[in-house]
């Protein structure tokens, strides 16, 4: 995961697709606008959700719903969004979509002086 604004995100990605540059290391990992946005995400409710994944190991997504008492369209959209930043993977098991974390751990170094932050993710053993 990369912190990124998106009109760089899109000039880099005119110039791959130029050929003026080659495609960066991480240009498949997820990146955000900034450490805000990702902030702005793990409120203490996704929080939750993302540990009772990584420790039930629910089997799909009605057994999250059950297991969060959350209903299952709300819980869709907010394991999409979770999804689209990286910090889950949803698989699909005999026509089940199965949600599964993928990191460990989240490392933030926010430099109070510049838009230079950093994000450092170990991944889910």
């Amino acid at each position: 995961m990369k912190i990124q604004r998106m009109s760089d995100l899109e000039v880099e990605m005119r110039k791959v697709a130029r050929g003026e540059i080659a495609a960066p290391a991480d240009a498949a990992s997820p990146s955000v606008d900034s450490s805000e946005a990702l902030i702005r995400l793990l409120t203490p409710d996704n929080r939750r959700l993302l540990r009772t994944i990584r420790d039930s190991k629910p089997q799909s997504v009605a057994e999250l719903a059950r297991l969060t008492k959350r209903a299952q369209p709300n819980l869709l959209r907010t394991l999409g969004k979770l999804e689209a930043f990286g910090l889950l993977e949803m698989r699909t098991v005999d026509r089940r979509r199965v949600p599964t974390t993928k990191i460990g751990m989240l490392h933030l170094d926010i430099d109070p002086y510049a838009m230079s932050d950093k994000i450092k993710i170990s991944l889910a053993s």
